[in-house]
């Protein structure tokens, strides 16, 4: 009777672990409350939700939704399906289940007038830093947040965890050059921070009129830059001319070569050209070198 009672519980776990489930088994979920698991599918934390049992995050750091994109999605969702799941954690607080990442998928869901949205539920309690974490990184993978808003984030974060800029960009997985650019759009007038957020003003030239520390000439080149009187190009060349640097000249080509007596040959050029000017001007400078052997010149 145990050998029976052990084939059939080996039988039962290879089951299990095949993903095969007997017509008499219930399906468990964890120990939750009952009003967590309505509608929910208990395998592998992904299931489907009612929309309306899904709220946003208050805190979450998009707070704008372009209406174009969002009826493109909704769209894409009627059309084609929901292709990827959004991520939800549980709040016993408000008896519902709280977006991670995904609103603008929820919203368009609604929109696309689906019943149901494809879900990965968070069965462990996540902390501020960690949700905050995964929405920037969802929504820096998707590029879908405006400038300040993610500013904002990667401040708040930065302060959660006590990280600088190079721990953010490694823990959000971009580049540290990308933090630097964005955190100094905080340092901005709120004037110029509000240009930037109407569209005004584009990230690019914002950053560049950041790296003057006169904050008058800030709002005077931010006006004319909101004015559409300067281009990118040209904001840059004035933030250059007003810190005493020289305008950006163009790229120098440079190319070295080592002779087996151990003399190196460099030749440069200003101007855009071939391997064939190479040749052209290599092959100039070696007659002129045999000039001076034919005429007895000594080189020291």
């Amino acid at each position: 009777m145990d050998t029976r009672r052990r084939l059939a519980a080996i039988g039962d776990q290879l089951d299990e672990s095949l993903g095969v489930r007997r017509q008499e088994a219930r399906a468990v979920l964890s120990p939750v409350p009952q009003q967590r698991d309505i509608g929910r599918s208990p395998l592998r934390n992904v299931g489907r939700l009612d929309p309306d049992q899904v709220i946003p995050d208050p805190d979450q750091p998009r707070t704008e939704f372009a209406e174009e994109a969002l009826e493109r999605l909704a769209r894409s969702i009627r059309d084609k399906g929901q292709l990827s799941p959004i991520r939800v954690r549980w709040s016993a607080g408000a008896g519902k289940w709280i977006i991670v990442a995904g609103e603008r998928r929820w919203r368009a869901t609604q929109r696309a007038g689906l019943t149901t949205i494809d879900c990965y539920f968070h069965e462990q309690a996540l902390s501020e830093s960690q949700i905050l974490e995964e929405q920037l990184i969802e929504n820096c993978l998707r590029e879908d947040l405006q400038p300040l808003e993610e500013a904002r984030a990667f401040e708040k974060l930065m302060e959660l965890n006590g990280w600088n800029a190079k721990q953010l960009a490694e823990a959000i997985r971009v580049h540290p050059s990308k933090v630097s650019r964005v955190l100094c759009l905080l340092k901005l007038p709120s004037a110029i921070q509000q240009q930037v957020a109407s569209g005004e003003i584009s990230a690019r030239s914002a950053y560049e009129i950041s790296k003057l520390s006169d904050k008058a000439a800030q709002q005077r080149l931010a006006a004319s830059a909101g004015g559409g009187e300067l281009t990118h190009r040209q904001i840059a060349d004035k933030v250059r001319q007003r810190r005493g640097k020289r305008k950006a000249g163009p790229r120098t080509i440079k190319r070295s070569f080592i002779a087996e007596n151990g003399w190196k040959v460099v030749v440069s050029s200003r101007k855009r050209g071939s391997y064939h000017d190479m040749e052209q001007a290599l092959c100039q400078a070696l007659q002129e070198v045999r000039h001076y052997i034919d005429n007895g010149v000594q080189l020291y």
